[in-house]
């Protein structure tokens, strides 16, 4: 496992995202599958967790704790994070900590964040009123937070206002981070940022939702014949290795598979070389058109209408890639009021989108290509007649 420095600390290069876990048909974690998974990253070097109140619906917090109290508290690091960005009537920092350390199951957190400061958070994150920042800059003075920092989504102009204020305060910054996103997301320009600052970055999403663990099968035959059955993700994650100021790179791993494969792609130090890197440039490229949602869900709790907008906009992306007809036929399955067509375009998704998307204008312009594609029974009702004729063209 490669490790990089954070201050005095040994960090593994990888760390398990606890955002996306395995779960079973109920909806809940499956608790037995994740702790084999944290069982695997322990044995293999990986020392860093993190988690969520929002994950899994404060599932997440629980489990990994339960997990964890089977291993010395010193033989990993604990992430935690304030939701200051959820849209509330108050915020209580305090009564919300002393629930996740309980959850947690442990007196500290190793490392702890103000969650996603962005264009729409920073006011509550501002307001005296909350103390939520002077709140979290006692309890480290108290032992309580060992290392404070902050996630964020904000655009570069933002970006700069809020390290501006806190870069005093905070000693790491976690953004989001891929070959795709680093131009599609001014990625590059928000990593330099933080260097400007003196802020040690985390990498969140360098799989973007698995999207980039999903490349064209000539893309990857191209890659696979530098490296023989290396998988799309592995070559996501050993991007990041040339980056020197990136000192951990976090994965949300749903699967057993997943954390093996990531467990390789940090075994040892194995940067791209040049010729994977201007394939995997290339590919970029390629995606550059479709809608840059990362399944995180912030916007579905405030949605009016309780649509999966996650699902729908991963959806439409595949129709923008010429998939109309499979999606067409899934989307013949869903309740009328599931499907893009029933947004009410009220805007309240855009207030949690982290990616700053326009999901109304999406789902109206996804509604309007569905139109354009004939259900799926259509399609079925004209090969039926089509193999008809063909027959009694036979006869």
């Amino acid at each position: 496992m490669i490790y990089r420095k954070f201050k005095d600390l040994d960090i593994s290069m990888l760390g398990f995202g606890l955002m996306r876990l395995p779960v079973k048909e109920d909806k809940t974690v499956d608790e037995e599958l994740t702790a084999k998974m944290v069982d695997y990253a322990m044995k293999h070097g990986v020392n860093y967790y993190d988690t969520a109140a929002p994950y899994h619906n404060g599932q997440s917090e629980t489990v990994i704790g339960k997990i964890l109290k089977n291993y010395p508290r010193d033989s990993f690091y604990l992430a935690d994070k304030y939701p200051g960005h959820a849209v509330a009537d108050k915020y209580d920092p305090a009564d919300t900590f002393e629930k996740q350390l309980k959850k947690c199951q442990v007196e500290y957190f190793d490392f702890y964040l103000l969650h996603n400061v962005y264009e729409n958070s920073l006011p509550t994150y501002e307001d005296p009123q909350w103390g939520i920042v002077d709140y979290f800059i006692e309890q480290k003075r108290n032992g309580r937070i060992k290392h404070l920092g902050l996630s964020s989504h904000a655009d570069l102009p933002c970006l700069r206002k809020i390290l501006d204020k806190y870069a005093e305060d905070i000693e790491f910054i976690q953004l989001q981070l891929n070959y795709l996103d680093w131009t599609v997301q001014k990625g590059r320009e928000k990593y330099e940022m933080a260097k400007e600052y003196g802020l040690p970055v985390i990498v969140m999403e360098p799989i973007r939702g698995g999207k980039l663990a999903k490349l064209p099968e000539e893309t990857m035959a191209e890659l696979n014949s530098l490296r023989p059955s290396a998988s799309a993700a592995s070559f996501a994650l050993r991007w990041f290795q040339d980056l020197d100021d990136v000192f951990l790179v976090l994965s949300g791993m749903s699967a057993m598979d997943q954390m093996v494969d990531n467990v390789a792609a940090f075994e040892e130090c194995d940067p791209l070389s040049k010729e994977e890197a201007a394939i995997i440039d290339g590919a970029a490229e390629a995606m550059k058109n479709e809608i840059p949602c990362t399944a995180c869900r912030y916007c579905t709790s405030s949605c009016p209408m309780e649509l999966d907008i996650p699902d729908l906009l991963f959806k439409y992306n595949q129709i923008r890639a010429d998939s109309g007809f499979t999606i067409k036929m899934q989307l013949d399955a869903y309740l009328e009021d599931k499907l893009p067509s029933a947004c009410i375009g009220c805007g309240a998704c855009m207030e949690m989108c982290p990616q700053k998307i326009q999901i109304p204008d999406e789902l109206a312009a996804f509604t309007e290509a569905l139109e354009k594609i004939p259900s799926w029974a259509d399609i079925c009702r004209e090969r039926a007649e089509a193999e008809k004729k063909l027959e009694e063209g036979n006869k």
